[in-house]
């Protein structure tokens, strides 16, 4: 009988593989597996159903297909010993390989190194912010370490998974630990749960928001769906008032009316408000937006027109015009609420210079076309 084992490599690697013996292998248990080109030692993660439906849900699963590697044996402690002694050496030749980097010049972080348990493989991982071309690296590793190399450049989260560490939270990385697989996050997840937007306090070890954050996100979209939008206007018993907030966890709503007063009332109390509102009641007053303009002046405005400045409405006051008595007030226009400006002549003729013989001078070309009806000027009485 064929069975589907799920094994666990360095760095919460993990493959499926499938299995022919009889007796199902326990789980922690080290077994030989098929690799590329030779063989590789694992413990096993999860077996039976726990493995089948872990093989169509996680990233590194097959789906509805088999696993094309198999499982050949469970490990001796000779095989465990072995494995142990390649671990070890692991960390040794990640920094040997950090050296070759720095001698080509390449901009690249080697995050580990891992040997295959044959040792006919060494992969090195590492992250980069742009592609990089290590063909040369790859054969000057090639001949200092005798085996095949393989490159694989891997992200920031990814790394964090690999590694492992432990969280603000005093546990293991998610990541590292438990998570199936590393699904995008992006800042909508936290502006749905008003959590703060400072990077340093969504952020996990990796520079990436946490992946925490995804968890409850779910509960919040099918939390608020319940609760007004906020900035919404309702109508309830106390006339139109403007939403704030909501408290989902304590299903309550903060409300704001037109005169500035907030009040807070439970969700189902606001709802048997609205309701009965609706049923038949009179339409409150509209609530007045800060940005619309003031309203027509009534039949006092009359009283604003004696010739007093402090009795001008604001309206005229707040659109910058000089208003002098009531001049400009009794020159609107019917239904027009501004004042008609008049336009005057620049720089008048009443106080300019004259000659000696009492003419002023001629006009010149710039105000000869605001002279007098006739285009000429009388000249002054000297009586």
């Amino acid at each position: 009988m064929t069975h589907l084992v799920e094994v666990a490599f360095k760095g919460n690697r993990k493959e499926f593989y499938l299995w022919d013996g009889e007796e199902v292998p326990r789980v922690s248990s080290s077994v030989i597996v098929e690799a590329d080109r030779g063989e590789d030692l694992g413990r096993v993660h999860s077996v039976g159903e726990l493995a089948q439906r872990r093989c169509t849900g996680c990233a590194h699963g097959c789906g509805s297909e088999q696993p094309r590697l198999r499982m050949l044996r469970p490990a001796t402690g000779d095989d465990e010993r072995r494995a142990a002694e390649l671990r070890a050496q692991d960390e040794e030749v990640r920094r040997k390989a950090m050296e070759r980097v720095k001698a080509h010049g390449l901009v690249m972080k080697v995050s580990d190194a891992e040997w295959q348990w044959d040792r006919k493989k060494l992969t090195f991982y590492f992250t980069a912010e742009k592609r990089v071309d290590f063909r040369a690296l790859v054969r000057d590793l090639a001949s200092a370490f005798r085996t095949r190399i393989e490159l694989k450049q891997i992200g920031v989260r990814d790394e964090a998974k690999r590694l492992g560490g432990i969280g603000r939270c005093g546990r293991e990385y998610c990541s590292a630990s438990w998570l199936p697989e590393l699904r995008p996050v992006n800042l909508q997840v936290a502006k749905d749960q008003h959590l703060s937007l400072n990077p340093s306090q969504i952020s996990g070890a990796c520079g990436r928001l946490m992946c925490c954050l995804r968890y409850e996100h779910e509960f919040y979209v099918q939390s608020r769906k319940r609760f007004p939008k906020e900035g919404k206007i309702l109508v309830t018993t106390n006339g139109e008032e403007q939403v704030v907030s909501n408290d989902i966890f304590g299903d309550r709503v903060t409300l704001r009316n037109a005169e500035g007063d907030i009040r807070v009332v439970p969700l189902a109390e606001l709802r048997a408000g609205i309701e009965r509102r609706a049923a038949g009641a009179p339409s409150p007053r509209r609530l007045r937006d800060e940005t619309d303009d003031d309203p027509a002046p009534g039949p006092d405005a009359d009283d604003a027109r004696s010739g007093d400045d402090s009795l001008i409405p604001d309206d005229t006051a707040t659109r910058g015009m000089a208003v002098h008595g009531s001049t400009a007030l009794d020159e609107r226009l019917p239904g027009d609420r501004r004042p008609r400006r008049t336009r005057g002549r620049r720089g008048g003729r009443r106080h300019r210079p004259t000659d000696s013989e009492g003419t002023s001078p001629p006009s010149t070309p710039r105000n000869r076309g605001r002279s007098s009806d006739h285009g000429t000027q009388e000249p002054p009485n000297e009586d």
